[in-house]
């Protein structure tokens, strides 16, 4: 049974204020203001012996205890009693900060409304299948936090990133803390047989760098790997179609000499990056959808259909087709890219 809402007397209610509820004025004594306790109730003089609770703000006690659990979460740290995974995934620090510094994003400034995330199992390994624009990766973090904070089950989505991410320094040790691991074969299946969510972006680079005339037109999934690694863990895989990130960057141009120099796949010309610096960088405060489809189960294949290359290619094109519509009914309901 839930715990009943306990709702605090206002001992320290400003003069003035209307009388609490279950006093009466008497009548007698005309305007002197005089409290008449009804029945069964503590007389005025005994409520004002009564030791008082010093007043304080609703949450307070909810500001003392996470005070004090962040005090604890910071002596696991230097102590190092807190636990990751042999993919390098810490949970605590995910779960405490890493979705804390991405929740205002998330909830403020991209405002993502989620659907359909129930259609992840609530139990066993899943294959999230997505499509990926935007740029910069950012709409695989929001997927994250999607996953994270709304499903009914709590889960956490370990996401498959390209051996770029891996490269640079500090985002590769956050990315290994927050569960990402490297987009191979091996690494997805061994995650799937555990049980975990995994997310996939079969686009890759040609996706998240494609020019701003061709958004929300899927680019080729591959060959279907992630379809052949489902069917190995006998995985269900889940669609997903995310709309608002690809106008975060509208981009306009490619520089490749400098990609080239830089040792990047593309380097993006935006309106705005890199002709207002730093400023350019900031992303455009699109209003994002993320849609979760049916799932599409796996179970029920013999374990030599991954051998079949036709098989393959239907299911790849089955999930290709099944994103690519859902992005075109989500852009039709779309009243403004901002709102």
């Amino acid at each position: 049974m839930a715990d009943a809402k306990v709702i605090p007397f206002d001992e320290d209610r400003p003069r003035g204020s209307a009388p609490r509820a279950g006093r009466r004025r008497s009548a007698q004594g005309g305007g002197s203001g005089r409290v008449t306790p009804l029945p069964g109730q503590p007389t005025p003089d005994a409520e004002a012996d009564a030791p008082r609770r010093p007043a304080r703000e609703a949450g307070d006690d909810s500001w003392e205890r996470r005070v004090a659990g962040g005090l604890a979460f910071l002596r696991r740290r230097i102590t190092g009693e807190y636990e990751v995974d042999e993919f390098g995934y810490d949970e605590e620090l995910t779960d405490q900060v890493l979705m804390s510094l991405l929740r205002p994003l998330y909830d403020k400034y991209f405002r993502v409304e989620v659907r359909g995330v129930e259609n992840i199992p609530a139990e066993g390994g899943a294959l999230v299948v997505a499509n990926h624009s935007g740029t910069l990766p950012l709409d695989g973090l929001m997927m994250q936090v999607a996953v994270h904070d709304h499903h009914p089950a709590g889960r956490h989505l370990r996401l498959l990133a390209a051996d770029l991410v891996f490269m640079l320094p500090v985002v590769s040790e956050l990315a290994r803390k927050a569960g990402h691991t490297l987009a191979c074969a091996e690494d997805a299946e061994r995650l799937l047989r555990r049980g975990e969510v995994v997310g996939v972006m079969p686009e890759g680079f040609k996706g998240i760098g494609k020019p701003f005339s061709e958004r929300y037109k899927l680019q080729r999934f591959g060959r279907g790997g992630f379809v052949s690694t489902a069917l190995r863990a006998g995985a269900p895989i889940v669609p997903c179609s995310i709309v608002g990130a690809e106008e975060i960057y509208p981009m306009v141009g490619n520089a490749r000499t400098l990609a080239r120099l830089l040792g990047f796949p593309y380097f993006p010309l935006t309106p705005t990056f890199p002709w207002l610096g730093p400023l350019g960088a900031l992303p455009l405060p699109t209003k994002w959808t993320i849609q979760f489809g049916e799932p599409i189960r796996t179970d029920g294949y013999a374990p030599e259909a991954v051998e079949d290359p036709m098989l393959m290619f239907n299911l790849t094109d089955q999930v290709r087709e099944q994103i690519q519509h859902t992005l075109y009914k989500l852009l039709v309901r779309r009243r403004s890219v901002f709102f």
